[in-house]
């Protein structure tokens, strides 16, 4: 069962929250296609609302007959249908926990460029984004950040090198894609926070390492950040204090 084909619909030309799919899907080693990137938009759109249990929006993820949305519950199926996640209930558990957190923090970037209204363009809400990066960048940031730093130092099996156990598991990748999202969106702002979570940094680079994870980064199947994505940089945002 494991070997069957994975089929990710998701918007091309993005990241998007796709993207935290897509690491797992190739950390696993699984057989599976982008089916947006490959044959554009209107296949994703085509998917969304169809179905017995329609999905609201992308990523969904179609195995055989059983088709399924959200980043989070993608996540955590494939992490758990491959093994990398313990298979206690305490341990599936935690790693959602860790999924879900990242998924928080991932809804509250988007919101410092999109503050008021979703359908809004970010020129017409410029001034309320200024101020909600504000805040992002010097409370929510840190909080999220030393919150799983806290996490590693906490899990002494871990030696304070994963987020569960003894070894990896899926939810690191989800974090590495955020701390790599903020590092895009917020460079300015993560040279100041960065030092304050060694722990987090440290995990980032490690994944990063990682022979699947590295060689997808350098595949064209890996879709870089811009200006149309969750993760955006505008100057303006950024943290205006921070050494450059």
């Amino acid at each position: 069962m494991s070997d069957a084909k994975f089929e990710l619909y998701y918007w091309p030309g993005i990241p998007g929250r796709g993207e935290f799919v897509r690491l797992v899907l190739e950390e696993a080693g699984a057989d599976w296609v982008d089916v947006g990137l490959q044959s554009g938009g209107k296949a994703v759109s085509d998917m969304i609302g169809k179905g017995p249990v329609p999905a609201y929006a992308p990523p969904v993820l179609k195995v055989g007959d059983l088709v399924f949305s959200q980043a989070a519950n993608i996540c955590s199926y494939l992490g758990e249908r491959f093994g990398l996640v313990p298979s206690d209930e305490a341990s599936r558990l935690h790693a959602r926990q860790f999924q879900l957190t990242v998924a928080d923090v991932v809804a509250e970037a988007h919101d410092t460029h999109h503050p008021i209204a979703v359908m809004k363009y970010y020129d017409e809400q410029k001034d309320a984004a200024k101020q909600r990066a504000e805040d992002f960048r010097t409370q929510r940031i840190p909080k999220f950040l030393g919150y799983f730093e806290r996490v590693l130092k906490a899990n002494t099996q871990g030696g304070g090198k994963y987020l569960l156990g003894s070894g990896f598991t899926y939810p690191e990748l989800a974090l590495y894609q955020l701390v790599d999202g903020l590092l895009y969106a917020f460079p300015n702002a993560m040279r100041r926070v960065s030092p304050e979570v060694p722990g987090v940094m440290a995990l980032h680079q490690r994944i990063k390492e990682r022979p699947r994870i590295a060689a997808y980064k350098q595949s064209p199947r890996a879709q870089p950040f811009n200006p149309q994505g969750i993760f955006r940089h505008y100057p303006e945002l950024d943290d205006p204090n921070a050494t450059k």
